[in-house]
């Protein structure tokens, strides 16, 4: 079983602001961050893709007890987008005070960017995650 896109070229690529997803030979559907199958019809047939990074917010939630190791960034947005190409993906909305973060967000246009976190006492190091900044 061939792992087309891994964690790693996703996290690098995210590096350098692109956002890689597969796009499934049987039924068009679009994943990511990366999966062995296709979410919709579990194919294995899929084809690396860059996505635009431009989306939708679709919902959000304000964190204000971070888990360990991210007491200094709280509070914080985390939304879920739909992207153009129509995958789903979470990140850090930014730009947006979290403490006046309102029901107006939903249905934002967004652009993706990065930020590097630091590793914590779970992890194997450093992590890279898609943050969101309003464009409209």
């Amino acid at each position: 079983m061939e792992n087309k896109l891994t964690f790693k070229n996703y996290s690098d690529a995210l590096k350098e602001d692109k956002l890689l997803g597969l796009k499934c030979n049987e039924c068009s559907t679009i994943t990511t961050p990366p999966k062995i199958a296709c979410r919709e019809c579990s194919s294995m047939d899929m084809d690396i893709v860059e996505l635009s990074g431009k989306g939708k917010i679709q919902t959000f939630t304000t964190i204000f007890v971070p888990p360990e190791g991210r007491e200094t960034e709280c509070p914080y947005i985390m939304g879920l987008i739909e992207l153009d190409e129509g995958a789903w993906v979470t990140g850090n909305i930014v730009g947006v005070d979290p403490e006046k973060a309102s029901m107006d967000l939903i249905g934002r246009t967004v652009k993706m960017g990065h930020k590097v976190l630091p590793g914590d006492k779970y992890s194997a190091g450093e992590m890279v995650s898609p943050i969101f900044d309003l464009v409209d």
